[in-house]
């Protein structure tokens, strides 16, 4: 932000509503409930219930706010979905609390990515995971001590990689390229391409951990590749709904 010069975006304050109510939905309710749940499920179990977000997406934000979607991106979501099912559906097992917990956070996670992406019209993704980062680690760091949750040097100190792989990547640099994307097209299409995770998993497990695929998992590419085409194919007719207040 100092480098950009973007600390007088913190002054705009219709964007820091948006900030705040994004931070409420995804910086906290959202990964407080997935990081719950994946103690009581398997992360099988979690990727695909994961997949539910596409369909909360679309009824969000295509349903209820009526915005436009292409027909053949509706198509493209489909076989991205079916395809990440055919490599995930193995790796199902019985039903845990820890699926309600994730099935509830992919609920939320439409309505924090709509304010996001409408903070992002007004000011730069970094302000935004400034703001984000900042107000979510006080806040679950507050939660953390109200619950009482033991938490050892030692621990921490064996964890530590896998901790900043998250902070680094997973909720760093990946989270300024989601907000990036979803300014530039819409959150349905952005989280069905978001599916294609599955597939990319299993193909750097080939190549780095020698884990040769199975027959359903190699099945799943065709559904996958026609996905993404029709995911990239320009709508015939571009509407975009008003953000409003």
């Amino acid at each position: 932000m100092t480098k950009k010069g973007l600390w007088h975006e913190l002054k705009n304050r219709k964007a820091l509503k948006d900030i705040l109510l994004g931070t409420l939905f995804i910086g906290v309710t959202y990964y407080l409930l997935v990081f719950l749940g994946l103690q009581y499920t398997s992360p099988g179990n979690a990727s695909i219930i994961g997949l539910t977000e596409i369909l909360f997406s679309f009824l969000f934000f295509h349903v209820l706010r009526k915005e436009y979607i292409p027909t053949p991106h509706i198509y493209g979501a489909i076989l991205m979905v079916f395809g990440a099912l055919i490599i995930l559906a193995s790796s199902f097992n019985a039903f845990h609390l820890g699926d309600i917990l994730i099935f509830s956070a992919n609920i939320v996670a439409p309505i924090g990515n709509f304010f996001q992406q409408r903070a992002r019209k007004q000011v730069a993704s970094e302000t935004i995971m400034f703001i984000r980062s900042v107000l979510s680690t006080l806040i679950i760091f507050m939660i953390v001590f109200v619950m009482q949750t033991s938490i050892s040097l030692q621990a921490i100190q064996g964890s530590l990689i896998f901790l900043l792989i998250n902070g680094l990547l997973l909720l760093g640099f990946s989270k300024i390229l989601w907000l990036e994307g979803i300014h530039r097209i819409s959150v349905t299409k952005a989280s069905a391409l978001g599916s294609i995770e599955p597939f990319l998993t299993l193909t750097f497990a080939y190549l780095l951990l020698h884990q040769v695929p199975t027959i359903w998992q190699l099945t799943s590419i065709f559904p996958i590749i026609v996905g993404v085409f029709l995911l990239s194919k320009q709508g015939v007719k571009q509407q975009i709904t008003p953000i409003e207040d």
